[in-house]
């Protein structure tokens, strides 16, 4: 979004936005890796859709619309937001809210779902008229939230557009869409920015070695600047495959257990690569030891962690589960002899 300054608020999503607002369409497809800025470009570009400056560049940041979008209120702009992102994404005043909407929410878990109802209520607003003059936008984030009824709910209006409306979907896994809600869009393919790029612009942010936290987060500089935020620091990282090598699992206490799971496959990923003589992603290479004689055992620790990724969201003692992946990844790190040994215990220990 561009502020009362004029400046998007992140600079490298510049070209993007000036490609988007090219592009002659009704319906945007914006996609690409999380952390790289979809959400912030999906509303800058429905900022610029209904700004009222009388010339570009737009949106301009201080007219009485960007005022509105930036407050939150705009009359014609609807957002939908699952109820689980709406906080992290500074958008909680009840604009996406579902068919739960008057319920009371401390009962229950914040839906990780964009819901049928919100998509209903969203294209009865699409419908009316325009209360500025300036049409109708209709933003969804993400869009591959929308379970199978909800998408199909909105699919009928992304086919006949009514009026003047305009929708701008953000998504990090287009595959996960409907194939006729994405042949109904024209796609904007987002790219991560250039390292230098991110770099600087997370140092300007207070982010200490801001390159060892961008490379951790796989080039995203959002997810960099989040887990500087809640705490994680660059030291820390360079800490970890030592730590567990170790088998000591400190580290990793008290982090969500997605997180700790994507933390120990990137480990895992960075391992394997050294093992094999090509040079790691997520980690420097000094912080590495690996040997070819691990690649049995770090296979098979590749391969717990994917089944743990696969319900990482599910209620699961998390201290032991980390604990567990923890020691797994130790015995992985030791070599393939103890690796082995660890096997032939696991063996012996499911027959006893």
């Amino acid at each position: 979004m561009v502020g009362a300054d004029g400046q998007l608020a992140l600079p490298w999503l510049a070209p993007w936005l000036a490609a988007a607002r090219r592009l002659q369409t009704h319906a945007l497809l914006v996609h690409g890796r999380r952390g790289i800025g979809q959400w912030e470009l999906s509303l800058t570009l429905a900022q610029a859709w209904l700004c009222e400056a009388p010339a570009e560049p737009r949106p301009c940041g201080h007219c009485a619309s960007c005022r509105l979008v930036q407050a939150h209120s705009h009359p014609d702009l609807c957002v939908l937001l699952p109820e689980a992102l709406q906080a992290a994404l500074g958008w909680s005043s009840g604009e996406a809210d579902g068919d739960d909407a008057g319920a009371d929410k401390k009962t229950r878990q914040p839906s990780k779902e964009i819901k049928v109802d919100a998509v209903r209520a969203a294209v009865a607003f699409a419908q009316t008229s325009s209360a500025r003059g300036r049409g109708k936008v209709l933003l969804v984030h993400p869009a591959e939230r929308m379970n199978g009824i909800a998408a199909n709910a909105l699919l009928k209006t992304l086919e006949e557009p009514p009026g003047e409306a305009r929708f701008v979907l953000g998504c990090a896994a287009p595959e996960a869409l409907l194939p006729t809600i994405r042949s109904r869009c024209q796609a904007l393919a987002l790219a991560p920015p250039e390292p230098a790029v991110a770099t600087a612009w997370l140092a300007a942010r207070d982010v200490a070695r801001a390159e060892v936290l961008l490379a951790a987060a796989g080039g995203q500089p959002l997810e960099a600047l989040q887990w500087a935020q809640q705490g994680l620091d660059a030291a820390a990282w360079l800490r970890l495959p030592q730590d567990v090598a170790r088998g000591d699992a400190g580290l990793l206490a008290g982090w969500p257990l997605p997180r700790v799971v994507d933390a120990l496959q990137k480990l895992c990923h960075d391992t394997c690569c050294v093992a094999s003589a090509a040079p790691p992603r997520y980690f420097p290479r000094t912080a590495l030891v690996a040997t070819p004689a691990m690649h049995d055992g770090l296979l098979a620790w590749s391969r717990e962690l994917g089944l743990a990724a696969r319900h990482a969201e599910h209620p699961w003692n998390a201290g032991l589960m980390i604990e567990a992946l923890v020691a797994q990844g130790a015995k992985a790190l030791a070599g393939a002899d103890n690796a082995r040994s660890g096997a032939r215990d696991v063996s012996v220990n499911s027959r006893g």
